[in-house]
């Protein structure tokens, strides 16, 4: 096995384009993290200040979790992977989709790494559709109210971005029902 520094050192290389631009790949890992956070490529914002979750989408999902900035960023107890690394550039309608081998090229030597993950957050429909695959609801907003289906080892999630604030209203079962029981099981994890 190799180390995680290795690893992410081999993610340079083999993403030489970017590494040639200065970016750094976009990830927060540690051996000893207990929730795994995985979600869509990083923004251009994210990409250029090297600061995943710091903004309001963060604030939320800090907020959502029922942590402070500490724990989420200092603690060692909480990794995040994007499905890549690296902002994946601008389309039509927004950011283009993560490349689609990335995750299935990454992941699984970084999860090797972290063996004491009992919880994975699944933030959106990239990571949903990777990780959940057959098991997926129809559509984000069934994955997402069918969370128990998935536990312990999987919670899907609506990004916690507040353009999503509309989604939010027009099913309030997520505030209600899904956010109070999302804060217990976080809880549960960091402090078993």
């Amino acid at each position: 096995m190799e180390t995680l520094s290795e690893i992410i050192d081999a993610v340079k290389l083999d993403n030489m384009e970017f590494t040639k631009m200065g970016w750094e790949p976009i990830l927060q890992v540690s051996m000893n993290a207990r929730i795994l956070i995985i979600g869509q490529a990083p923004g251009i914002r994210t990409q250029l200040e090297g600061d995943v979750f710091r903004d309001q989408s963060g604030d939320r999902l800090r907020d959502w979790m029922g942590i402070d900035a500490s724990t989420f960023y200092d603690s060692g107890l909480i990794s995040i992977l994007p499905m890549d690394f690296y902002f994946p550039g601008k389309g039509k309608t927004g950011d283009l989709p993560p490349r689609k081998d990335f995750a299935s090229k990454w992941h699984p030597l970084l999860l090797e790494c972290m063996s004491d993950v009992s919880l994975i957050i699944l933030i959106g429909a990239y990571a949903q559709n990777y990780y959940l695959k057959d098991v997926k609801k129809r559509n984000l907003t069934e994955t997402v109210r069918s969370y128990r289906d998935y536990l312990p080892g999987y919670f899907p999630l609506v990004h916690p971005s507040p353009l999503n604030r509309r989604w939010e209203a027009k099913n309030p079962w997520f505030v209600e029902d899904v956010l109070p029981e999302f804060k217990k099981v976080v809880w549960d994890v960091l402090n078993r």
